[in-house]
Parts: C-alpha cells; sequence; structure tokens
C-alpha cells in the first residue's frame, strides 16, 4: 500500500477535513425501502429523453484571452475557458455511471458535445475516483489524445491503469499549486466527501476540489463535497472567485456529510467570497431519492433570497461569465 507524505492520510486511509460518515446509522434500510417502495420514485427521472442539446462547436474552436466562458456539459463535467487556457472537469461521456456497462444509473441526454470535437485542452481536471466523475471509457479516448491531467493523491493509479501516460499526469495534495504559465495558476482545495471504486477501497485516495486562478479571472470548482468551514478558508485564500461550480444534486438527509444539497451549496458560494454560481451535479444521473428537477427549483428562490447571482445554462451551452444567466430549459420538459 502506498505510504502517502501527506498530513491528510492517517497512514491507511485519507481522512476528510472534518469528522465524517458517508451514510448515517440505520439508512441502508430506509434507502432500499425508498428505491423499491416509494410512490413517488418515477418522479427522480423526466417523463421523456432530455435534449438533444448540441454545443456550437465553431464558437469554442476560438479560445479568447482574458475571458471567464463555460460550456456545462452535464453532471460535473465542465469545459472551462479561462484567461487563454481551456480545461475539462471530471469528464464523463459513458451512457452509466457504474461499474458495469448493463447495470446503473443512466444518463437523462445524450452529450451535447462529441469526444471528438473537443478543441484542444490545457488539462483535464480529476475530482475523486467515483463512477460519476472518473469515467475510464472517457479517460482512455484523452488519454490517447496526449491531454494532461491534473487529480489528488493516489488517483493516478487509475490514471495509469485508463493510459494516461505518467508523465501526463500532475498529482497533488490538498493547497498544492502548480503554475501553468503566464501568471496562471491551478491549485487542489479541501473538500469534504470520500473514495472509492470498489468495495475494499473506500478513502484511499484522496478528494478534492480546485482553484483556476488567471491574471484576470477566478473560478472554483468544487465538485462533491458536505458542507464544512474550509470553504472560508479557501474563499480567503484564493477568492473572490468570479464563478464557483458547486453540486445541488445527488442530496440526501441521510448522506448530508458528503453532499451539500441546493441551499448549503449557496451558503458555501458565500463563504468563497463567489460573485456568480454555476450549479452542478444534477438534472444528468438518477443518484438521489428527490424529483430530478427539484435541486434547481430549490436553489433559486434560496438564492434569490441571499442575493445570490446564478448562471444557469442549458446542457452544452456555451456562456460568458459577465452577469447572471437563467435560461429554465428544464421547464420545456
Amino acid at each position: 500500500m502506498p505510504d502517502f507524505k501527506s498530513p491528510n492520510f492517517s497512514g491507511k486511509i485519507f481522512i476528510n477535513p472534518i469528522p465524517s460518515v458517508v451514510t448515517k446509522q440505520g439508512a441502508f434500510l430506509k434507502i432500499l425501502r425508498e428505491n423499491f417502495f416509494d410512490k413517488n420514485k418515477h418522479l427522480r427521472e423526466p417523463k421523456s429523453t432530455l435534449g438533444p442539446f448540441k454545443t456550437n462547436v465553431g464558437l469554442i474552436k476560438n479560445l479568447p484571452n482574458e475571458i471567464l466562458r463555460v460550456t456545462w456539459l452535464g453532471h460535473s463535467t465542465i469545459l472551462i475557458e479561462i484567461d487563454g487556457k481551456r480545461f475539462l472537469t471530471d469528464p464523463v461521456w459513458s451512457k452509466r455511471v457504474s461499474p458495469f456497462g448493463f447495470i446503473g444509473p443512466v444518463r437523462f441526454f445524450e452529450p451535447p458535445l462529441s469526444l471528438d470535437d473537443l478543441p484542444p485542452l490545457d488539462g483535464v481536471i480529476i475530482s475523486h475516483d467515483h463512477y460519476d466523475h472518473l469515467d475510464a471509457s472517457t479517460v482512455k479516448i484523452l488519454a490517447a489524445k496526449g491531454n494532461n491531467f491534473f487529480c489528488p493523491l493516489g488517483v493516478s493509479k487509475w490514471l495509469k491503469k485508463f493510459g494516461v501516460q505518467t508523465s501526463k499526469i500532475n498529482e497533488f495534495d490538498w493547497w498544492d499549486e502548480l503554475e501553468l504559465g503566464g501568471g496562471f495558476k491551478i491549485a487542489a482545495t479541501p473538500a469534504r466527501h470520500f473514495s472509492g471504486r470498489g468495495i475494499n477501497d473506500r478513502y484511499k485516495t484522496l478528494w478534492a476540489s480546485w482553484a483556476l486562478i488567471g491574471t484576470k479571472n477566478r473560478m472554483y470548482f468544487g465538485a462533491d463535497s458536505g458542507m464544512f468551514p474550509g470553504f472560508t478558508d479557501i474563499g480567503n485564500k484564493y477568492g473572490p472567485f468570479d464563478l464557483t461550480a458547486l453540486e445541488i444534486g445527488a442530496a440526501h438527509d441521510d448522506w448530508e456529510d458528503i453532499h451539500m444539497g441546493p441551499h448549503k451549496a449557496a451558503d458555501a458560494h458565500l463563504m468563497l467570497r463567489g460573485k456568480l454560481m454555476l450549479p452542478i451535479h444534477w438534472a444528468t444521473f438518477n443518484l438521489a431519492h428527490h424529483p430530478w428537477e427539484e435541486p434547481i427549483e430549490s436553489l433559486i428562490p434560496y438564492a434569490s433570497e441571499k442575493g445570490i447571482k446564478l448562471v444557469v445554462p442549458e446542457p452544452g451551452e456555451t456562456v460568458l461569465i459577465t452577469d447572471e444567466y437563467n435560461t429554465e430549459w428544464w421547464r420545456r420538459y
């Protein structure tokens, strides 16, 4: 077993910033009942396939300088264009997020952008090794293109298995930074979550959020996290952020330590000193016991109450980050 020289590694497992449990005691049977006997189970998925959505390929081929532009491709996959650099976060193009191709959560819509149409990248950012964030088949294709990868400690073992060359992997502990030229910096920041792709490897690799720090713009990619005081520390060190991308879906009271849900995500945005908030991790897979559109419908009034400006584009739509923007696209379904 690797011995990671990290203050966040106990010698056997990685540890959260504050004490956390994945699911509360006694929750397993409750979750089973909700999965099989919930009369509202049908509300967790759209009545019909969403979309089709299409990214403007011609638009994203031209990489502008000194602006922040994002294309939300679904779940936690974002094409980020920031100060003349281009990154892809947690790329998932597979139909299912599961160790098996024949079972597991299915996409609500086809990817709005094909992997063949992806423009050149400065890097692929991986937050942690869960199947809905680290997709083997997608990584294999991106590896064959020679892309650089940025990941938390331990995740390199999976990237190498999926074909990424060692020289293309940059592995980070929390608070590690890397200069990428032209005054641009990427930093791994703490998150309150967990890791593992099987029954015996929970907590064996690190999980992280990420800060992208340009000379003109700053963006925070939150990936998966429960609420914790560290958002304030991140905001004080790297903020204010022009945009925060924070998960609002797949939340449940029984696993509130490791997923925030819409209201806590909005609170985290304020702690991070964010200017605009991009809701992610919703409307793509059935991963929790709530109606599929509930996270965004819950977020909108709460954000308004808190004075938070939202950026809510249609999947695949490329948006210049200047002011609040909301198409209310999901209401068409």
